[in-house]
């Protein structure tokens, strides 16, 4: 038999923490039994050359960054045309528009053999329509259990739901000197500039960190729709000096190699890439306690959790870990050691693939 064709259908390929998972996924799928597809609605983003490079193959249905306003018609034909054998979408609106075409195709010619969507934020639920829509995919991938918990709520059977956790590379991203404790007191956020990252209540906290220790840095690194919010938020505050905004990029390890804390305020979460990239990276978290971060981050052992939009208790927190050199490299190395026991690539990639052969009739192929 030939080798099985994935095609994973993005919105964009954009610096974010489902792009680079989906993009990771595709590249160390088993090339011998696998073809991997992505297709963007957009033309051509950040993530592009990196997976052209990895010789996957790559297809848009835009011109620019922004979505090509008649995807939802060209979906169709461009996924019969690239006869696929599963069809992953990926994110909002390829999980509706990728889910409806992907099960019409296979009641009109039998193709895809599957329709696998994914459920990787905390408002995809609501986002992907699942009330109704779940039951156009043959099976789905969620990264948290409290997402599972999510989707039994809204009637998808325990049998067409497999939680698969995020994989980090924890090669690329390790701890490097100094130690947190001995580098200058900066925070990290890495998030995109959206109202599920909830930055506001981070500088919030942080004027107040700030104004308790005005060595303090915060510097938030991401783009997307509240970026002109958020400049005008920092613009605003009495912490500006003590506080950038800089855009995404494609390596955040430099960031993340001079941070002493990371931090994350999100009000939605899945199981947020960046922070086990900060965790593989050493670095003792500040975040809130939502989503499947908690399964992520136990209190007081490699980080702290705080209620979403309580600034004052973030504020407490990052407080704490910055007065505190012994914890902060205590939490650091609990991170490293977490990272390296729980969230390996490998494991991430071979459950997707017993499901691929799965829905292709294949049972376990060894």
């Amino acid at each position: 038999m030939g080798k099985l064709r994935i095609i994973f259908v993005m919105e964009d390929l954009c610096y974010g923490g489902t792009q680079r998972q989906t993009l990771q996924l595709a590249q160390r799928l088993d090339r011998t039994r696998y073809c991997p597809v992505l297709v963007t609605l957009t033309g051509k983003t950040d993530l592009d050359d990196e997976a052209l490079a990895s010789g996957i193959e790559v297809h848009h249905m835009g011109h620019g960054r922004e979505v090509d306003t008649v995807f939802f018609l060209r979906l169709l034909h461009t996924l019969k045309d690239l006869d696929p054998d599963v069809v992953v979408p990926c994110t909002a609106m390829p999980n509706i528009w990728g889910r409806i075409w992907g099960w019409w195709l296979k009641k009109i010619q039998g193709r895809p053999q599957g329709v696998l969507g994914t459920v990787r934020g905390g408002g995809a639920p609501v986002r992907q329509h699942e009330k109704w829509l779940w039951r156009l995919c043959d099976h789905m991938v969620c990264n948290s259990p409290e997402l599972v918990t999510d989707l039994r709520g809204l009637g998808v059977p325990e049998d067409r739901i497999t939680c698969i956790a995020n994989g980090v590379d924890t090669e690329r991203f390790v701890p490097v000197e100094p130690s947190p404790s001995k580098r200058a007191p900066l925070i990290v956020c890495v998030a995109r500039l959206c109202e599920d990252k909830d930055h506001e209540t981070l500088i919030k906290a942080f004027e107040q960190v700030y104004a308790a220790n005005n060595r303090a840095r915060l510097r938030l690194v991401g783009d997307g729709p509240w970026h002109e919010r958020i400049q005008n938020r920092i613009a605003g505050s009495n912490a500006q000096y003590g506080m950038e905004l800089l855009p995404g990029c494609a390596d955040v390890r430099p960031h993340l190699a001079e941070a002493q804390i990371f931090a994350l305020s999100s009000v939605r979460e899945g199981q947020p890439n960046v922070l086990l990239e900060a965790m593989a990276s050493g670095l003792p978290v500040c975040a809130t306690s939502v989503g499947g971060i908690p399964d992520m981050i136990a209190q007081g052992q490699n980080g702290l959790l705080c209620a979403a939009g309580d600034a004052d208790a973030l504020a407490q927190n990052l407080l704490k870990l910055l007065d505190d050199p012994a914890l902060l490299d205590s939490m650091g190395a609990n991170n490293r050691q977490k990272a390296l026991a729980d969230y390996s690539f490998a494991t991430m990639v071979s459950a997707h693939e017993a499901i691929f052969d799965r829905l292709c009739g294949l049972g376990d192929r060894g």
